[in-house]
């Protein structure tokens, strides 16, 4: 296994990035999510609020200012899990704030040969993938040089983006069932 970080030695690249930081998710549900109290309330029934002063959208609403864009493909199993039905709830309070989120099934990411791990890739050029131990939490991550990944990476985004779907009309569809 490569050496891995503190995700806190690359938080930087969120506020440095030029244009583009684009995610990948691949879990079925995030151990912080399920630590939150948002997440607690969201088992009982409350929707998560936005958090329009968060750190996370603070940070997003200037990289749009200056013309960056934020973005992510979420892959969402069928019927979802609960942890990304949370997930989905909860995005409005980013999307509000400009970052463009994505819902992908599981099976369409399969077909197409996504990755089965987390990733951000920042200007198509810095690859960081995040290591995620079975109980969901995040256990490093390892910043990416070889540029042969970094392409792979690439082409994974850019296979899930057209096929995803905004995930205010997921989440509708998923409201709809329930």
């Amino acid at each position: 296994m490569p050496p891995l970080i503190p995700f806190e030695e690359i938080t930087n690249l969120f506020a440095d990035f030029e244009h583009t930081a684009f995610r990948l998710e691949t879990r079925r549900g995030y151990a912080t999510d399920r630590a939150g109290a948002r997440y607690q309330a969201f088992l009982r029934g409350i929707d998560p609020q936005p958090e329009p002063e968060h750190p996370w959208n603070v940070n997003v609403r200037a990289k749009a200012e200056q013309g960056a864009t934020f973005s992510r493909v979420r892959i969402v199993d069928e019927p979802p899990t609960p942890g990304q039905k949370f997930l989905m709830a909860a995005a409005a309070g980013n999307v509000a704030a400009g970052e463009d989120i994505r819902v992908l099934p599981r099976a369409q990411a399969e077909e197409i040969g996504l990755p089965d791990w987390d990733f951000w890739l920042f200007d198509s050029h810095t690859l960081v993938r995040m290591h995620i131990d079975d109980t969901d939490t995040t256990t490093g991550v390892e910043l990416v040089e070889d540029q042969a990944q970094v392409l792979a990476a690439c082409r994974a985004r850019d296979a899930a983006w057209p096929l995803a779907v905004p995930t205010a009309e997921a989440w509708a569809r998923v409201r709809s069932t329930v």
